[in-house]
């Protein structure tokens, strides 16, 4: 207490300086109420100007809440407040504004808002604007939310908006959300007072921002805003105010509003850009060389430059003449045309500091417009109105005067088009007597000009003249015109629309090129000088109203012979001839000035009219119309007249041509996007097949000639559909040639609009659209396009308008009004089957409309709900929804993305596989529209990172390290991901690990290695030490960057590609196995003594479930898992039970590796191994369905080759659920178990593989009925009737209850299953089946009659076939010269995803045993041809060689042969790469068989032990070179089947390696490493290769050491040490070859000793 009572005596001031807070709460208290009593003049107010603003910045918040309030009212009352301003706001800004009370924020900002009041609005606005800068997002928001307040209460006049709208983009730019929205915030309210003037100064902010401002200032109120608070200056302003609203009330139409509310120009608000001393340092040289090219490049330096908005203030001089020759003098026009804008950006961006040059360049300009070109008068126009824009009408009004007598009448008629332009934007004051009396006269002399374009736009200056100055003041001057032409001028006055401002907006200054012209729908004559469009080559559309009959026989009858009109109505041909040659003449003489079109095409439809019999006649009639067409002003009005005739004349024969040129000639003459729309119309009202189909063969080739530019393709979609749906075959065969040529122009996404149709009519429109793939659209040769002329107009037409997507002109929907509250009530409602309604209600309205507008209304906030459904099954349907909304919505798409694109990526942490690749596809279809860029802008992906959710990370890297390596550059917001990616690499989960550990270095190669090192700064020190040597490590595999723009994304789900192989593509290697790999060295299958005898019995005494089900449930799954824990590596166990279908390829891939080196373990679990893939059978996923197939045939081929048979309790486990897969729809599929079933028959006796079938054929699947009927013929065909189980007769009889079945397939090979019972047993058939009906009997008879006309001599049936007989005979037959004709066999299957070509599917005939007698000459024969440049002579050579070498009691044939057949096999190796690959004729499926074929073939024979010893080492050398070549060949890299083909490789050498004579082996990869290093043409991936084959031998020394022969093998090394000694070694560019030598000689050394029959073994 005592301590309080001394600074209680205190006085105030030093209490609020005091170090005890509530000392200095006190003292604020007290000077708080000071301030509210003394006097605004009081000597008390000094005494705190020096400490008040420690008020503000205390240190203890309850204290410096109370400051806070005596600041405020200091600042009120205080008469020196002013002083203390930029001291306490800094205080503000930065030890308050940083503050959590929200009361604390509100004083400091009615602190800021009170110094503003008294008159310092420029130091608040200042500190404020500083404070947009600190680093603390909470300051940031509170400066821009006071900055807000504060032009909403004072308004634009007190707060300048320059410094606040340079920022705005900035913060907008902010990773916070919080400062965004106030950005957004403060935006409107800027809007609010100057309104358009705003937008060109937002325009690069992102698209999303952009919409979500439109979006808001569409609510702003129309009315101007209103200042609420005045400051200290303005109390009479305020008082008057406040008495208007009492007076006034609601009343909006005060006086005052609008001084509130300045009109504000952009212009203003922007900084100046200097740009004379950007300008190229030789620009003036070049301007003036005599170089058309360099002359263009000075002015496209320029023209960028010109194109900033406001440029700074110079001695532009030189500049301005520069460009004044050009446009004067150069004589290319393109040149003219750029110097023009040129001329037009100095003007908008100096404005009136342009206007000292006006008069130097407007006399050069106007002089110019004698030239025609359009492109060239289009940009004299914008340049003549900026240069009016920066002076005055008097100033130019000399220089106009001068030119309107000029003899040109196009210098005349743009001379009075400009007038018009400049007295529209003119007022009254600035367009006194003085000037209009000179003007008015030089324009009524125009009016009396014989050129009508002349007098249109003398009437149009005079209309304005009049509309500006007032009739009063104009009439004078028409005193001596007549009455006629007065009115005109007074018609043209009344459309006359003005703009008096004299600056318009930036937004719309280069929009509108002659201002004032009347604007309803009616084009100017001033030909061309309308609106500025993107495609010059466009000229101006000809209109006429509709004549009457009697008018135009007056009109024709005026330029045509009496005789003539006479005679065209005669009923003598002849005479008729004669006067369409006279009508034709005349058509082709008259002057186009003179020429009634419209009088002259009626004129031929009178009496017979279109009618006429004769056809010489009708082709003249057709010719006047393409020659007026032609020549004359030819309108849509009088088109109108002939199209129907023209149309109903295009399917004659003799007429027909004639018609389709006059089209052509209106065509060019009314453009032929109009043209097209409605000759087709008129076609589908004809009943002549032909008139339809000609004028859609018509309509295909005028594409061609015209362009696609401008045709309404929805419109014509909608025909063509018609068209396609008519029963003439010719009209459809047009349709489709016609969507042929449409698909150059629009691509694949034409194919959209057909989806409906029926499968035969889409196969031909298909089939039509590959023969145009490749072809790129034929240059437009005529329409407006060619009328203009120019090589450069021509290439800047293509530049601008051809450049565009064509998927531009796609007419798109707006479905915003379909998605009605019903609709969004239907898809959120509580029960799922009305979510499910509304959402196929959703996806009916997008599949309706094809193509859409990005404005959806509620749909992506209905459609983001629908994400998190509980129901999976809405889950997958909205995620196909939006896939559907992307191809729809194409590039605009991109606005949607943060709003319902990122919350796709919340759905990859799904728990169901399933959803997650649904995701993961919607995900990828969308960044194919949009890109990668607005996914990473903003902090949404980071935040979706953070999620501790695996199986999203596992997703969400994946898909980075796909996309981002093909991105050129990214956003800066890519390193909000880099704290969750360090977070990844220390996840608990293996796969999120490996996954960011792959995504590392992608990352470094856009942010680069010491950003992310320094980003590891913040994570704890353990953490840090792994993650900057994991980055260490990643560091050497950053992927070049892409060099082009970034691609589209692909379609393929990420989920299945592995990042390694993402980072391989881009140019690395993947990266190498992490610690968690290390364990799976181990076997992957334990031997458990009798466990498959203690599995049989537990389900025999129902200890277990029996495998029997329709589906397997969770019971069956879990038994599975608990049976096989004991058996299987803990891993593997894990991979195998894995929810994920990516882990289950794993698993089967690491089966397939151990399948022959742990075949016995293998067998001791087969039947949980078999049970395991009958639940593989029910996976949706064709990837798993096929390595499952693949591993399958792998193992019965193993089990076959170790005589094993299975068990009743495999079979019965596995067989019925092969069967069911046999009905799969899937070709692949089929074939792949039908090669299994050909397998089982060795494993498993043929007779109990019967019932099976037999149960298969009751299916209602009609597929599997088929192919079971199928195998039970095959079985019978192969081993007779004695395996027809229970009975022949039982099986019979329901085989041929089939032979009646509705499907034809089933029917068929029922009775071809029959027909082979009927081969084996003849007539007893009948008696076997019993009766089976009419019907079915008739056709079984008529089958086995056909069967019985053939050749007696039937061939085994079998994959391939020797015909031994034959071979025999020429054994025996010593003169015989004729060679055998090798036999044809169907090798469609030699391509199957198989690693090991398929065994043969049924056994060899017996009589394959003769062949023992060795037919060597015929094996040579073949083996001959293995080697042929004919692709299909080889396959089938090989072919007949497998069928030897698979039967081990034929191997001993190709003893002795072994060597000759690998040569072979190795030159067709090399001509397939170096020939049939490199040649773009043959098919790569057939070059794929080839190589199938061989490596099958190699693959066999390396499986039989003697054949593989013989191989010699110079023939493995070149093996093993020409295997190798095939691996590094990236042709097949890329090719679909290409990763099979090399795995198939891969599995060879391994065989290879293993089976051959290990001296042979071991010393050809020596050689083969020699003679690499020693070629400079060798790619060095080749010797690294041979390399890895060494160390592999090395690894099997110790097993195969025995059986070298080391001498060999020593005199190898010894010739490789000879020819690279110690110092070359150490030349080469890696050390490799020396490590693996030594690793060899070490390895030698220690298994056989120090030195080997007086040989020193040791390394160098």
């Amino acid at each position: 207490m005592g301590d309080d009572s001394d600074w209680m005596k205190l006085p105030v001031d030093q209490k609020c300086e005091h170090k005890v807070w509530k000392a200095r709460l006190n003292g604020y208290e007290e000077a708080l109420k000071l301030f509210q009593r003394i006097d605004d003049k009081s000597p008390e107010w000094a005494k705190y100007q020096g400490i008040i603003k420690k008020f503000v910045t205390d240190s203890n918040s309850v204290a410096q809440l109370k400051g806070l309030e005596a600041v405020l009212a200091y600042v009120e009352n205080a008469n020196v407040a002013s002083r203390t301003v930029g001291e306490v706001l800094s205080g503000v800004v930065c030890k308050v504004f940083n503050q959590p009370k929200a009361r604390a924020k509100e004083l400091a900002s009615d602190i800021c808002l009170m110094y503003i009041e008294i008159e310092k609005a420029d130091i608040v606005q200042e500190e404020l604007i500083k404070g947009f800068e600190n680093k603390n997002p909470k300051v940031v928001v509170a400066c821009v939310e006071t900055i807000r307040r504060a032009l909403c209460e004072f308004g634009s006049k007190t707060v300048t908006l320059k410094p606040i709208v340079k920022v705005l983009p900035k913060l907008f730019e902010s990773r916070e959300k919080a400062v965004r929205h106030e950005a957004k915030l403060l935006a409107v309210e800027v809007y609010r007072w100057i309104r358009d003037s705003l937008r060109p100064l937002l325009q690069n902010i992102s698209s999303v921002q952009l919409k979500d401002l439109e979006e808001e200032w569409v609510k702003v109120p129309s009315s101007a805003p209103r200042q609420s608070r005045f400051l200290r200056s303005q109390q009479d302003l305020r008082a008057k105010s406040e008495e208007q609203q009492a007076v006034a009330g609601s009343d909006e139409n005060c006086e005052d509003v609008a001084d509130s509310a300045p009109q504000v120009d952009a212009y203003e608000l922007l900084d100046p850009v200097e740009i004379l001393s950007k300008l190229p340092k030789d620009f003036y040289v070049k301007i003036e060389a005599k170089k058309w090219q360099e002359r263009k490049e000075a002015l496209e330096a320029l023209e960028m430059l010109a194109k900033h908005p406001k440029l700074d203030n110079g001695d532009y001089g030189d500049v301005v003449r520069a460009l004044k020759r050009v446009i004067g003098k150069d004589t290319n026009v393109m040149l003219v045309s750029l110097a023009a804008k040129c001329l037009a950006g100095l003007a908008f961006g100096l404005r009136k500091k342009f206007g000292m040059y006006a008069g130097d360049v407007v006399p050069t300009i106007l002089d110019k417009f004698k030239e025609k070109k359009l492109v060239v008068v289009q940009s004299l126009q914008e340049a003549i109105n900026a240069v009016f824009l920066t002076t005055t009408l008097q100033n130019l009004s000399e220089d106009i005067l001068a030119v309107m007598d000029n003899k040109n009448p196009s210098i005349k008629q743009q001379a009075s088009l400009f007038l018009t332009r400049s007295i529209s934007l003119s007022t009254p004051s600035t367009l006194p007597k003085s000037l209009l009396k000179p003007l008015c006269a030089a324009l009524l002399k125009q009016v009396n000009d014989p050129a009508p374009e002349v007098r249109d736009a003398a009437f149009k200056a005079l209309g304005a003249a009049m509309k500006v100055a007032g009739e009063k003041a104009v009439n004078p001057f028409l005193a001596d015109i007549d009455k006629l032409k007065v009115d005109k001028v007074r018609c043209v006055h009344t459309y006359t629309q003005l703009k008096s401002e004299v600056y318009i907006p930036l937004s719309q200054i280069h929009l509108n090129s002659d201002v004032g012209v009347a604007k309803k729908g009616k084009p100017g004559a001033e030909g061309g000088a309308g609106a500025k469009s993107k495609k010059p080559a466009e000229t101006k559309e000809i209109v006429e109203t509709e004549l009457s009959v009697e008018v135009c026989d007056e009109l024709a009858a005026a330029v045509l012979p009496a005789s003539c009109v006479k005679m065209l109505d005669s009923s003598n041909w002849k005479e008729r001839l004669a006067s369409m040659e006279e009508f034709y003449q005349v058509a082709e003489q008259i002057d186009i000035s003179e020429m009634p079109c419209q009088a002259l095409v009626r004129m031929l439809a009178k009496k017979p009219g279109w009618k006429e019999t004769n056809f010489q006649v009708m082709q003249l009639k057709l010719q006047v119309v393409a020659v007026v067409a032609q020549r004359g002003r030819f309108s849509k009005t009088s088109a109108s007249v002939v199209l129907d005739a023209l149309v109903e004349k295009m399917g004659d024969v003799k007429c027909g041509g004639k018609a389709k040129d006059a089209l052509t000639a209106i065509g060019e003459a009314c453009s032929l996007s109009w043209i097209a729309e409605q000759v087709v119309s008129l076609a589908f009202t004809q009943k002549n097949p032909k008139n339809q189909a000609e004028t859609l063969n018509w309509l295909a080739n005028a594409m061609k000639e015209f362009g696609f530019t401008g045709i309404n393709v929805k419109a014509f979609i909608n025909h063509v559909k018609t068209a396609l749906g008519a029963s003439n075959p010719a009209i459809r065969a047009a349709a489709i040639s016609l969507l042929g040529v449409m698909y150059l122009y629009m691509g694949a996404s034409l194919r959209m609009f057909f989806e409906d149709e029926k499968a035969a009519l889409l196969a031909q429109i298909d089939a039509e659209f590959e023969k145009m793939q490749g072809q790129t659209p034929p240059a437009p040769t005529r329409g407006s396009t060619k009328r203009t002329g120019g090589q450069e107009e021509g290439e800047e037409a293509k530049e601008e308008g051809g450049a565009g997507d064509i998927m531009d002109l796609l007419p798109r929907t707006d479905i915003s009004d379909k998605i009605t509250e019903d609709m969004v009530s239907k898809v959120g409602d509580k029960n799922w089957k009305i979510r499910k309604e509304g959402l196929n209600e959703v996806a009916a309205v997008l599949s309706e409309a094809k193509f859409i507008k990005p404005s959806v209304g509620d749909l992506p906030i209905t459609l983001k709900g629908r994400l998190s459904d509980s129901n999976k099954i809405l889950v997958q349907q909205t995620l196909s929804i939006m896939q559907q909304m992307a191809t729809a919505m194409g590039p605009a798409l991109k606005q949607h993305v943060k709003t319902l694109g990122i919350p796709v990526i919340t759905v990859l942490g799904d728990i169901k596989n399933t959803v997650r690749a649904a995701a993961m596809a919607t995900l990828n279809s969308w960044v194919e529209q949009t890109g990668m860029k607005e996914w990473l802008e903003g902090e949404e992906l980071s935040e979706e990172l953070k999620r501790e959710n695996p199986f999203l990370r596992q997703e969400v890297l994946g898909w980075l390290a796909v996309h981002l390596p093909t991105m050129r550059s990214v956003p800066s917001d890519l390193m909000l991901c880099v704290p969750p990616l360090f977070g990844c690499l220390e996840d608990r989960n293996v796969d999120v690990r490996k996954r960011a550990q792959d995504v590392l270095p992608v990352f470094m190669m856009h942010l680069g290695f010491d950003k992310m090192n320094k980003a590891t700064g913040k994570l704890k020190p353990a953490s840090k030490d792994q993650v900057v040597a994991m980055l260490d490590k990643a560091r050497a595999l950053i992927p070049a960057k892409s060099a082009g723009p970034a691609k589209a994304a692909p379609t393929k789900p990420v989920s299945s590609v592995h990042p390694a192989k993402a980072l391989a593509a881009a140019g690395k290697k993947p990266l190498g196995k992490g610690k968690e790999e290390e364990d799976k060295s181990c076997p992957i299958f334990t031997m458990v003594p009798n466990g498959k005898d203690i599995r049989v019995k537990d389900e025999k005494s129902l200890k277990t479930l029996k495998w029997n089900f329709g589906s397997p449930r969770d019971e069956y799954v879990e038994q599975l898992k608990v049976q096989m824990a004991p058996c299987v590596a803990k891993w593997l166990q894990e991979e195998l039970f894995h929810h994920d279908f990516q882990h289950h390829i794993k698993a089967i891939n690491s089966m397939i590796e151990c399948l022959e080196e742990e075949h016995e373990a293998t067998v001791a679990c087969l039947d949980l191994v078999l049970k395991w893939y009958t639940l593989r059978f029910f996976d949706t996923n064709t990837s798993v369905l096929m390595k499952a197939l693949e591993y399958l045939k792998l193992l019965f081929l193993s089990l076959s080759k170790h005589n094993y048979h299975l068990s009743e309790q495999e079979a019965n486990s596995f067989i019925p659920y092969l069967v069911l897969k046999v009905g799969e729809s899937k070709d692949v599929v089929r074939k792949d178990v039908r090669a299994i079933m050909g397998m089982l028959c060795k494993v498993y006796p043929a007779s109990r593989m019967f019932p099976f079938l037999m149960e298969g054929t009751k299916s209602k699947n009609s597929k599997q009925r088929a192919e079971c009927l199928e195998e039970l013929g095959c079985l019978i065909g192969f081993y007779g009737m004695s395996v027809c189980q229970p009975t022949a007769a039982k099986s019979l009889k329901e085989i041929a209850v089939h032979i009646g079945d509705r499907d034809t397939s089933v029917r068929n090979t029922a009775l071809n299953t029959v027909v082979t019972v009927y081969n084996v047993c003849g007539e007893q058939v009948y008696k076997l089946i019993g009766n089976v009906g009419f019907t079915p009997q008739i056709r079984l008879n008529a089958l086995v009659q056909s069967q019985q006309a053939e050749p007696s001599h039937v061939c085994p049936v079998g994959e391939f076939y020797l015909d031994l007989d034959l071979l025999e005979q020429l054994e025996s037959d010593q003169t015989s010269v004729v060679l055998p004709d090798l036999v044809q066999h169907k090798l469609g299957d030699l391509l199957d995803p198989v690693i090991i070509p398929e065994p043969k599917l049924r056994p060899v005939p017996t009589h394959f045993d003769e062949l023992h007698a060795g037919p060597s000459s015929t094996i040579n024969l073949v083996i001959s041809q293995v080697a042929s440049g004919d692709i299909n002579t080889s396959m089938q050579a090989l072919a007949q060689i497998d069928e030897v070498l698979r039967q081990e009691s034929m191997a001993e044939v190709m003893v002795g042969h072994t060597d000759q057949f690998l040569i072979a096999t190795s030159l067709q190796l090399r001509l397939a790469h170096s020939t049939h690959m490199a040649d773009t004729r043959l098919p790569r499926e057939e070059i794929f068989k080839l190589y199938s074929c061989a490596i099958g073939n190699m693959l066999t024979l390396f499986g039989v032990a003697q054949l593989a010893k013989e191989a010699s080492m110079g023939v493995l050398k070149d093996l093993v070179q020409g295997l190798v070549t095939v691996l590094l060949d990236p042709r097949i890299e890329e090719s679909q089947d290409g990763q099979q083909l090399i795995r198939s490789v891969n599995m060879l050498l391994r065989r290879l390696f293993k089976a051959s004579d290990q001296t042979n082996i071991l010393s050809a990869l020596l050689v083969l490493l020699q003679d690499s290093l020693l070629s400079s043409t060798v790619s060095p991936k080749f010797s690294e290769l041979i390399m890895k084959c060494l160390w592999r031998m090395i690894k099997f020394l110790p097993d195969t050491i025995s059986s070298l022969t080391l001498d060999k093998i020593l005199l190898d090394v010894h010739n490789f040490m000879k020819i690279f000694p110690k110092d070359r070694l150490r030349q080469l560019k890696t050390d490799m070859p020396h490590h693996t030598l030594k690793i060899l000689l070490h390895t030698l050394c220690r298994l056989e000793g120090p030195t080997h029959k007086n040989c020193s073994l040791g390394a160098s």
